[in-house]
């Protein structure tokens, strides 16, 4: 059941799956969030487990299909960062790239393995992606095109952010309101 802001009391990415398969996606997050997409392997999923690499396919048809569970899930607490940002602060584009921000930071290889390739649109909870993207189009009044200018600035900001690409020292808070601002005027 979603309220006036969308937010949901379940997460939509993984309803549907066994008790098993839950199991399965929460050690893939834990070995993405310690090593990163490159170390997430089915045989290091299993070997996580303590099982076999061929049980996991029992429960998932290849890795494809756990990574986008992880997806889901990265889309799905990304909008309940956003909404509870936007309950904070309605209207407040600061809060909405605030939060955006620190939850990327926080999950740096999760953010990375949902922005850095296509998205698997076919295969995500239906509405979700809506989901992600409502408080974002609410603060900029519906406008599709402002929220995708903000959307793109508030990525790459993040992704350079989390490879390291800005110099020490920088006033990025700085950056990210002048930015923001400069889009939004």
């Amino acid at each position: 059941m979603a309220d006036q802001h969308g937010t949901h009391d379940r997460p939509a990415w993984g309803r549907h799956l066994t008790p098993r398969a839950r199991e399965i996606v929460a050690a893939a997050r834990e070995l993405l969030e310690e090593s990163g997409a490159e170390k997430l392997t089915m045989r290091l999923l299993a070997d996580r487990l303590g099982i076999k690499a061929p049980s996991l396919y029992k429960h998932f048809p290849d890795k494809s299909a756990v990574e986008v569970q992880l997806i889901a899930q990265m889309l799905d607490e990304s909008a309940a960062v956003c909404e509870a940002a936007e309950a904070e602060a309605p209207g407040s584009l600061d809060a909405l790239t605030d939060a955006y921000r620190a939850y990327a930071l926080r999950h740096p290889h999760l953010y990375r393995l949902a922005t850095e390739r296509p998205l698997p649109r076919h295969a995500l909870p239906e509405g979700l992606e809506e989901r992600a993207a409502a408080p974002l189009m609410r603060a900029c009044a519906g406008d599709v095109d402002l929220a995708r200018a903000l959307w793109a600035f508030g990525h790459g900001m993040v992704i350079l952010e989390i490879h390291g690409r800005f110099p020490d020292g920088v006033d990025l808070d700085a950056a990210w309101r002048k930015g923001t601002r400069a889009l939004h005027s």
